[in-house]
């Protein structure tokens, strides 16, 4: 609890001993009033100072405005004692709000601690600690054991391992060594390195995520919308009808005034909207905050609405549900084992630059001997033609082994297939493939679980390629031999084909490649992009790692959130509908009255923090 909470604290129970204490004193008329005054200004003097303040800005009709007419009502028709109470337990109510945004806060604030403080740079030979708003592109940075990184860099000396637990949700520690990038807002764990600038603090991952954080509350879901529109024609409704309430029946129907002007002031307490004003912005918020948790950033309220509506889930495969890099995934071979036919083509590759000979060399792992070879010749397209320990080696694709006139077998396996053969003799071949992620059958499974509808996999590869990684996965429907272009067309037609226009279609890319599919989508959701500023900018669901599994749990978050904002609605509309009722035909009192004020708002703010807790 803040000094302020503690302080408001004190005040209630001042105030309620106060109450308690005047009220068996037996005084009456102006001696009464006076005494009763005395707890009533040390609750409520700052709500009357709101209420003239307001006025005097032109801002009549807000809460404020309704608690001081209500309670200073009250005051002169006689009731000294529910006047002190309405104000009493309007400020426990207020109370219990400021300490739920402050605990949905805090639980955003802990995302902003990744905000570095300093940056030590070596300038002139010397370490110099300066504000990271300070750094130069290209200029060199200290950073020890138990430092935050303070901007985007690369490491020139040294090693380490590195926390990004604050910015994916993950505490697994990553070792990175020179060449390797570390981003701004991690912790240096291990080492001491050095490491040379590649962003200014402005255009820094930590920047950039902090920026969306303290941003989100700005862009309003429509229910916010809603609420917002609802309370500008509201209040000031309800006052024409607590005046004519009052003022009617006695001057047409010969009524005691003192009766319906209870009433009027009864109707008034009731029709504080609070807990709408209060409780829906308040889980949103809380709804953000809980997906910050696992590493995922929502960058407004309308977002997280978009993701709790969610019925198709488009994926792009490379890099999303893939790897994204290629690797041996199977050796077949009839005439020798596995290994050995990996050693003859890791050799044949030594000297090639091409992706596909860096996989075969890099999963044989071990001593190459590049002198084992005596010729070597690369034949565009199509392969390596080596002679190795006096045997003529090919590896290559099925092209290769035709112009050499070698029969060769083909694979059931997807993926790019290596042939080799020896003399003229086929050895056998080498399956590469882009590997699935761990977590992406989860993924998939997990979003049909939470209610997702149809899921569709969009890639550029062939279709045996696309067909198989599909089946593995669980994925509803497949386009393959898609450009970037074919892409975004794919996704308009999917949005045309939705039969229910509240229903949204989320994308889900790399963020860099797929800008304009992420852009289109009702939802652009950019899979690890720690680091990249494309998908911080293009997309609206922004996951910090590579871990596709993360995007079913922060869709079960939204819809738990909107399921808590319904909730909240109804709740208070209806209690507030019934209860106005019985205030105009006098059948509530003014302790009815704080029930359905104060009372509604502390359950509906109850409600409203259970956004906060993650779902698992």
């Amino acid at each position: 609890m803040t000094a302020k909470q503690k302080r408001a604290l004190a005040r209630i129970l001042c105030a309620a001993a106060l109450l308690l204490g005047v009220s068996f004193v037996s005084l009456q008329g102006v001696w009464q009033a006076l005494l009763f005054l005395v707890p009533y200004f040390v609750i409520g003097w700052d709500v009357l100072w709101k209420s003239l303040r307001n006025i005097a800005r032109g801002q009549v009709f807000d809460e404020n405005f309704l608690m001081a007419l209500a309670t200073v009502g009250a005051f002169g028709v006689g009731e000294y004692r529910e006047a002190v109470a309405v104000m009493l337990f309007y400020q426990v109510g207020e109370l219990f709000e400021n300490i739920a945004v402050g605990k949905s806060r805090k639980s955003i604030a802990s995302l902003m601690d990744i905000r570095p403080d300093s940056a030590t740079v070596l300038r002139g030979g010397e370490a110099v600690t300066v504000s990271p708003e300070e750094v130069e592109l290209a200029e060199t940075l200290l950073i020890k054991p138990g430092e935050r990184v303070p901007l985007d860099c690369v490491i020139t000396k040294g090693t380490t391992t590195v926390n990004t637990a604050a910015l994916t949700g993950e505490s697994l520690p990553q070792d990175k060594a020179v060449s390797d990038t570390l981003v701004s807002g991690s912790v240096n764990l291990s080492g001491v390195v050095e490491a040379r600038v590649k962003s200014l603090y402005a255009e820094s991952t930590v920047s950039r995520i902090l920026e969306l954080v303290e941003n989100a509350s700005g862009k309003k879901a429509r229910s916010e919308a809603f609420i917002t529109r609802f309370a500008r024609y509201y209040t000031p409704a309800v006052v024409i009808a607590a005046v004519l309430l009052a003022a009617v029946p006695p001057l047409f129907f010969h009524q005691p005034f003192t009766e319906w002007l209870t009433r009027a002031l009864t109707f008034l307490v009731i029709s504080c909207p609070c807990a709408l004003v209060v409780s829906v912005p308040l889980s949103f918020f809380g709804g953000i905050g809980a997906v910050s948790k696992i590493g995922v950033l929502i960058k407004g309220a309308n977002d997280l609405e978009s993701l709790a509506n969610v019925n198709t889930v488009v994926f792009d495969k490379t890099g999303t549900l893939t790897q994204g890099k290629f690797t041996v995934t199977a050796i077949h071979s009839d005439v020798m084992p596995p290994e050995a036919l990996l050693d003859i083509a890791a050799v044949a590759e030594s000297y090639s630059g091409h992706p596909i000979a860096a996989c075969i060399v890099q999963a044989h792992g071990g001593h190459i001997d590049k002198s084992r070879i005596s010729e070597i010749h690369e034949h565009a397209g199509l392969g390596i033609e080596a002679v190795i320990d006096g045997r003529t080696v090919l590896a290559g694709n099925g092209k290769l082994m035709d112009s050499a006139g070698v029969k060769w077998r083909p694979c059931h396996r997807p993926g790019t297939i290596v042939h080799i053969a020896s003399d003229g003799e086929y050895m056998g071949h080498i399956v590469i493939a882009d590997v699935v992620k761990p977590d992406a059958a989860e993924a998939v499974r997990a979003l049909k679980a939470a209610g997702v509808a149809k899921t569709v996999m969009l890639t550029g590869d062939d279709e045996k390629v696309a067909n198989a990684v599909a089946e593995t996965l669980g994925i509803d429907e497949v386009h393959a031999k898609l450009l970037p272009e074919g892409k975004v067309q794919r996704v308009e037609s999917l949005l045309a084909e939705k039969a229910d226009a509240r229903k949204t279609l989320a994308f889900v890319g790399d963020g860099v490649n797929d800008a304009p599919v992420l852009s289109r989508a009702d939802v652009g959701i950019a899979m690890g992009a720690l680091g990249s500023d494309a998908a911080i900018e293009a997309a609206d669901v922004v996951l910090m790692d590579d871990k596709p599994a993360k995007l079913a749990r922060a869709v079960r978050i939204a819809r738990k959130t909107m399921r808590i904002v319904r909730e909240n609605i109804v709740f208070s509309l209806l209690v507030k509908a019934v209860v106005l009722v019985l205030g105009a035909l006098g059948l509530a009192n003014m302790w009815l009255a704080v029930f359905a004020d104060v009372g509604v708002l502390v359950l509906a703010i109850l409600n409203a923090v259970r956004t906060l807790r993650v779902v698992k």
